[in-house]
């Protein structure tokens, strides 16, 4: 089948996933099966009877494992630069055999060098429910520190950014759809959280204060430890209503 009438010629999707785990962020980024660093983040076509939102919940479930992924779209990338000819002309130039491998016929090859307008799209996930998955084109799939990331290809490294930018923005009333907190958790646990997406501290006294007056945790029972200093209330989300 021609690629260009299967997909939305010159748009594609882009996906941040931020993972969450022991007070560490992390993305999830793919190296590409080449010779040399070239890393990507997820990513994909849209179908031509597809809606973008759709486009994006498919392409992060084939490589996350998740299904109903809380996704939410945070920018548009189109500069003029961005193309995908430069990028394809190196690969070709050094992995020559392993490019010819890809048996890319010339339509196709046309296709995915242009000029593509990507929309961009990102999650917070809880690392331990994720099945990071290979596709083809992939020769690793792992999650990197946020601190810590490998060169990117294009803009993808410049997405992360505006990515974390869009995620702090609207941390508090996105946080019941991320869903990396356990099913009841102590206010400390949620400070935790949010101290490793804003990488900065927070006042207890102050912290507490403020998610208490976004009106969105139901107080528990409190969680029994057995030391012998006060024992910490657990918290939950109050349940969304219609």
């Amino acid at each position: 089948m021609n690629t260009n009438k299967k997909y939305i010629d010159q748009l594609s999707i882009d996906c941040v996933v931020f993972g969450y785990t022991h007070n560490q962020l992390k993305v999830l980024v793919p190296k590409l099966d080449f010779e040399g660093d070239f890393w990507a983040l997820p990513g994909g076509f849209i179908l031509q009877e597809e809606g973008i939102d759709k486009a994006a919940q498919r392409i992060l479930e084939d490589r996350t494992g998740i299904k109903d992924i809380f996704l939410e779209q945070y920018g548009v990338f189109g500069e003029v630069p961005r193309n995908n000819l430069d990028l394809l002309n190196t690969l070709r130039a050094t992995n020559e055999d392993k490019f010819s491998a890809l048996k890319l016929k010339d339509y196709t090859f046309e296709w995915l060098s242009q000029r593509f307008i990507s929309i961009g799209y990102y999650t917070l996930v809880d690392i331990n429910k994720v099945v990071p998955k290979l596709t083809d084109i992939d020769q690793s799939i792992d999650w990197c520190d946020i601190k810590n990331l490998p060169n990117m290809i294009l803009d993808h490294r410049k997405q992360v950014g505006k990515a974390l930018d869009a995620m702090c923005l609207n941390l508090d009333s996105k946080l019941l759809g991320f869903n990396v907190l356990s099913e009841k958790f102590t206010m400390k646990e949620l400070q935790h959280l949010y101290e490793t997406v804003y990488d900065k501290s927070f006042r207890r006294s102050n912290f507490q204060k403020k998610m208490l007056d976004l009106d969105i945790l139901d107080r528990q029972e409190k969680k029994f430890t057995g030391a012998a200093n006060k024992a910490p209330y657990l918290y939950s989300f109050k349940q969304k209503t219609n």
